[in-house]
């Protein structure tokens, strides 16, 4: 990670940040950090994981920083990333794998951190994600704790998930990654359980319906015939018909 310039100007709009809650130790410690770059603006800290979602409807902030023991599950990083893609997620937490990172960043978060990561490393990465730019720790875990219950993605399987967020076909990845169609089937279906979906289409991104897109046939909405009229017969069936 290449620590910032030091001595180079704050931006004139400084960074807008959201902070969710952690334990009062470490809360305290990140308060002060935080505080102490001029460059950075905390705008709502100590909120609830099943407040984060309103708050950052409320506030759109640059970026949000979340324990990682507070997600219930994985997906709840892709929710957010997907409702608000402006607001860039930095994650912390206990300990991290090289696995758990890659799937906390094919989720959407721009950063996942160790809680043990120095200071100046935690600033960096905020400034890094608020640019849009991807981080990670310098040297991950290789045995890192569990994430979501337990619920880790082997190594082959956080290979696959983000060909599948692609929207590969199963023959497609299993030519990518040199197995069999039948390999890839099983590593999606573990996927899915582990991450708490159903299909593929819940992994990717939803696409959003521009303005001028006309409505798909399924949202548009079927002409209600008026009370007390009956439909007019098509020509050439009325009278065989009758």
């Amino acid at each position: 990670m290449r620590p910032l310039a030091p001595g180079s100007p704050a931006p004139t709009t400084p960074i807008t940040i959201v902070v969710g809650r952690f334990d009062d130790l470490f809360a305290r410690g990140l308060r002060e950090l935080l505080s102490g770059d001029h460059s950075l603006a905390v705008v709502a800290e100590d909120i609830e994981q099943r407040r984060i979602s309103v708050v950052l409807r409320a506030h759109r902030p640059d970026v949000a920083i979340l324990d990682v023991r507070a997600l219930v599950k994985l997906a709840e990083v892709r929710e957010l990333s997907v409702a608000y893609p402006a607001t860039r997620l930095v994650l912390l937490a206990d300990e991290l794998s090289s696995v758990e990172c890659a799937q906390l960043l094919a989720f959407g978060a721009s950063a996942c951190l160790g809680r043990d990561t120095q200071a100046r490393d935690v600033l960096n990465a905020i400034h890094l994600a608020s640019r849009g730019l991807k981080v990670v720790p310098r040297s991950p875990s290789s045995d890192g704790g569990s994430i979501a219950g337990g619920q880790l993605l082997t190594r082959r399987e956080a290979e696959v998930l983000p060909l599948l967020q692609q929207g590969a076909t199963n023959s497609q990845i299993a030519r990518e990654l040199q197995v069999g169609v039948e390999t890839v089937r099983t590593h999606a279906r573990n996927i899915y359980r582990k991450l708490g979906v159903s299909s593929r289409n819940q992994l990717a991104a939803p696409r959003v319906l521009d303005r001028q897109d006309p409505p798909s046939p399924e949202t548009r909405k079927p002409r209600r015939r008026a009370a007390g009229r009956t439909p007019r017969p098509r020509r050439g069936h009325d009278a065989r018909h009758r």
